[in-house]
């Protein structure tokens, strides 16, 4: 059985990451800005936290015996691999963010039928 709960926590955790870290990744290699990046800093902010909050908030309540620390360690490498490799392409985490985040959230809350 795939536990998609735990890989919708890394991508909220990793996207949200990489969300959150790529304008100043981005100002300091000299990557370009996307409009939202550019014009909407702290909507693109809220968004990135309350991603990684989600991920995070399903890690701490698994616990580290339970898959919460491999949830932790493969959000931040997926963030790392995300901002590092695809760089600019890392922009598209302000679509995936807020998307895993709110389908962890309907899994969790039971509205998404047959994930547990």
């Amino acid at each position: 059985m795939i536990d998609l709960m735990f890989f919708l926590a890394i991508g909220a955790i990793g996207w949200g990451l990489s969300l959150a870290l790529y304008r100043p990744i981005a100002e300091r290699a000299g990557w370009p800005l996307g409009e939202a990046q550019e014009r909407l800093p702290t909507l693109t902010l809220l968004i990135a936290v309350s991603s990684i909050a989600a991920g995070v908030a399903l890690a701490l309540v698994r616990g580290p015996m339970d898959g919460g620390a491999v949830i932790l360690i493969f959000g931040v490498g997926l963030a790392i691999f995300w901002s590092g490799f695809l760089r600019v392409a890392s922009q598209t985490s302000l679509f995936f963010a807020p998307v895993a985040a709110l389908l962890l959230a309907g899994a969790w809350a039971g509205a998404l039928p047959g994930v547990s």
